[in-house]
């Protein structure tokens, strides 16, 4: 089978239409229905439109055969805000279904999402309160907006992931999600979960422990070699490049969301694009399974 784009949406389709069928309405049914919606919005960030109004007049040109019937741009954005609960239901549905959802050495970090570049953005943005100011370490900058925690494998297959208020601690974000996913964590045994300096503290190492986790991380400044730490340069860097994908190819950055629904399911949207292409990649026996290149033309 020769993996494009058209293969991505129809396996994602049928698997949805099987696995979740039936309606999220009552009474009369929508011309675009859920299953049709979700594949659009892969789609979408597939092909690097962060703007909705482009992407509808591109689908209605080229993607017809795929899409017979697409709502205005009004209509598209409320029914994907409102579709954010399905949209995290396919990323788990899609996890779940692969071997990766086996795996028990997690990698977890977290990547800024800006929100606002100017103090009067930030001053009449509906994203005040849960949207702060943080810093971006790589970029040597602050920005203002959420940090995205995300969970995963070492092939890049998400498996818990939550946007944050920049100024809460790493480490409290992560027992939050995991105490939140606790059905999710008590199912796999032994795991191994591996972060940076910034998830390090002598309570939360206790913490995970008591979960059945084992934390392995670089040491600190004046802190005894920790066991382990020779490897870790190598499997970091895979964490770091699943925040490439999100940030160089799916345009986690342009998202374009002005108030929480928005924001929100445009990071769902990307993190399910990513997971799609992993989910196919892996049915299909690709070489390399977190390749987007087949999926972005």
């Amino acid at each position: 089978m020769t993996n494009d784009l058209e293969t991505l949406i129809t396996a994602l389709y049928v698997k949805i239409d099987d696995e979740l069928g039936g309606p999220r309405w009552l009474g009369r049914p929508p011309l675009l229905t859920d299953s049709e919606l979700v594949c659009a919005a892969v789609a979408q960030a597939m092909l690097g439109f962060t703007s909705e109004a482009h992407w509808l007049r591109y689908a209605r040109k080229h993607l017809a055969g795929m899409f017979p019937y697409l709502p205005q741009q009004s209509g598209y954005n409320k029914r994907l805000r409102a579709a954010l609960g399905l949209v995290k239901r396919v990323i788990r549905m899609l996890a779940k279904s692969s071997d990766f959802w086996l795996d028990d050495c997690w990698i977890v970090d977290s990547t800024p999402v800006p929100c606002g570049m100017s103090r009067p953005t930030v001053k009449r943005s509906d994203l005040a309160g849960w949207a702060g100011y943080g810093y971006c370490a790589s970029h040597s900058r602050f920005f203002w907006g959420l940090r995205l925690y995300l969970v995963c494998t070492p092939a890049g297959m998400p498996i818990l992931w939550a946007l944050a208020d920049p100024k809460i601690g790493e480490r409290e974000v992560l027992a939050a999600m995991l105490e939140v996913e606790a059905a999710v964590v008590s199912a796999h045994d032994g795991i191994l979960l591996i972060s940076d300096q910034g998830f390090a503290g002598r309570d939360f190492e206790q913490l995970l422990a008591d979960q059945g986790i084992t934390l392995l991380r670089p040491s600190r400044k004046r802190e005894k070699a920790r066991y382990g730490e020779p490897m870790l340069k190598k499997v970091r860097q895979l964490i770091e490049s699943v925040n490439d994908t999100l940030k160089g190819q799916l345009d986690l950055e342009g998202h374009g969301g002005r108030c929480c629904a928005g924001v929100a399911v445009r990071v769902a949207q990307r993190i399910l694009a990513m997971t799609a292409a992993i989910w196919l990649n892996n049915l299909t026996g690709a070489p390399i399974t977190r390749s987007l290149i087949a999926y972005d033309h």
